[in-house]
């Protein structure tokens, strides 16, 4: 058993007997005395990827779910499905875009620090490394002497993602995104 004070995201936990992952935890500490601290969780059910919301106590408890992390590579994919190859035992497997469309994004060749998470033999989802190093293949030239303030602009990146990127990169330039936000991170 977990308490809900102990949760992190990327944990997994069984919420009425379906796996669910800890998607973001948002502490909430009341001023007032005697209140209790509350913990705002989003779960993502790893079955039915369905997103819900719960406020809890600290000492609410939940059951570990028995689950598996794999390191996995990247192999070749559509505009359907991507195949990955499970690094362990070297069995592939595919997985729909609508099964990883949060993850999609940021999956390109070479990516590394990309795990399964499965259970009973099957894969339910992703995780994602926090960083990854994407190319940008489009974004319009800077423009010189145009403010003292920083700006940013929209850049393209090789996985059709768009980003703000400051003002000073250009195409073909490598940079990193915080997979957990979506952002731009600095350059690679």
């Amino acid at each position: 058993m977990i308490s809900a004070s102990d949760l992190k995201k990327g944990a997994v936990v069984k919420i009425d007997g379906d796996p669910h992952t800890v998607v973001s935890v948002s502490v909430n500490k009341p001023s007032a005395r005697g209140a209790v601290t509350l913990y705002k969780i989003r779960f993502r059910n790893l079955v039915t990827k369905r997103k819900s919301d719960h406020s809890l106590r600290g000492d609410d408890m939940f059951e570990e779910a028995d689950f598996e992390r794999r390191p996995i590579q990247y192999l070749f994919g559509d505009d359907s499905s991507i195949t990955f190859m499970d690094l362990q035992d070297y069995s592939q497997f595919a997985l729909a875009k609508a099964d990883i469309e949060e993850e999609w994004p940021f999956i390109s060749e070479g990516i590394e620090g990309l795990l399964s998470i499965s259970s009973e033999g099957q894969v339910l989802g992703l995780e994602m490394p926090s960083f990854v190093n994407l190319t940008i293949v489009e974004v319009r030239p800077s423009m010189k002497g145009g403010s003292v303030t920083a700006r940013t602009k929209p850049a393209t990146l090789s996985t059709g993602m768009v980003v703000q990127v400051p003002e000073y990169i250009s195409n073909g330039e490598i940079i990193r995104i915080d997979t957990r936000t979506g952002e731009y991170a600095g350059k690679a």
